[in-house]
């Protein structure tokens, strides 16, 4: 088997595969994309190998090989900067919910609302449903501590 016919079949095999986790969900369709449309280039070099030294000419590298060898380099340097954005935005995404889930844990915790009480005691001498029939408890007291710092302590 001919180095040509064996890119060809890893090719496919890539393209068969990248299917299957595009079906199953494992893998969403702008990462397979890439992968995908860099396969393809690879057929269309093993079905037509003159191409791979005609690009070379028109770059003016020596041989073919190396021209691929900078190609894919350049392919997976993109590559990693575009996984490395991704992280990025999902670590800050991260970041926020986790804050904003411990935000939420401290007003259901304490009954407050970021500053105003969620059941406020009846008036003084007022004889309401509420104040006749026992409502709920009274919030807790406030102790000066910060959210983060009180959510950090009951967390842990």
């Amino acid at each position: 088997m001919t180095g040509y016919v064996f890119a060809i079949a890893l090719s496919a095999v890539v393209v068969t595969l990248l299917f299957f986790l595009l079906r199953t969900r494992r893998i969403r369709e702008k990462y397979a994309g890439i992968w995908i449309v860099l396969s393809i280039a690879v057929v269309v070099l093993g079905a037509f190998p003159e191409l791979a030294f005609w690009l070379s000419r028109l770059v003016g590298v020596q041989t073919p090989v190396n021209l691929l060898f900078a190609v894919g380099f350049a392919v997976l340097l993109a590559v990693c900067i575009q996984l490395s954005s991704e992280v990025s935005n999902l670590e800050e995404e991260t970041r926020t919910l986790a804050e904003e889930i411990a935000l939420l844990r401290l007003e259901v915790r304490t009954g407050f609302d970021r500053g105003r009480e969620l059941h406020p005691p009846p008036p003084d001498g007022a004889s309401g449903p509420s104040a006749a029939h026992g409502a709920a408890p009274a919030p807790p007291q406030v102790d000066g501590s910060t959210d983060v710092d009180r959510l950090d302590h009951e967390g842990s």
